[in-house]
């Protein structure tokens, strides 16, 4: 089992910045990637960016590559995502994902070569123009 819990998320105009945090517990050792997605009114869930946790590896949607950085701390506790240069269609409920090696989980989501299988309840980012 793996227990995520995103923060971070506000209101903000466009050309801002936010950074989203995503604290992980449980069965952290088991995930060999991380990752944030973004769920916009009406429109499906999308894959934003995503991190091999072992070799720090990166990969990002069109939309947001050179203005989001994903990252996380040393003890592989702590997801974050930078998020610079907001543009209003930046707007969405942004969840944080683990893609975990143990039996379980939910949801599965294949997204740049991980299979994510733990969500958290997101947090939303607001965009105005």
């Amino acid at each position: 089992q793996v227990q995520l819990v995103e923060s971070g998320g506000g209101s903000v105009q466009a050309r801002g910045s936010l950074r989203l945090s995503c604290a992980a517990s449980g069965y952290t050792y088991g995930s060999y990637c991380m990752g944030w997605f973004r769920q916009a009114p009406g429109k499906e869930r999308e894959g934003v960016a995503r991190m091999f946790t072992g070799d720090g590896s990166t990969y990002y949607a069109d939309s947001v590559n050179g203005r989001f950085t994903i990252s996380q701390d040393n003890a592989k506790i702590t997801l974050y995502l930078q998020m610079n240069s907001l543009k209003p269609e930046d707007t969405a409920m942004y969840y944080c994902a683990a893609a975990n090696t143990g039996a379980g989980g939910y949801g599965h989501t294949r997204y740049a070569g991980c299979t994510f299988n733990y969500w958290g309840q997101g947090t939303q980012v607001s965009v105005s123009s």
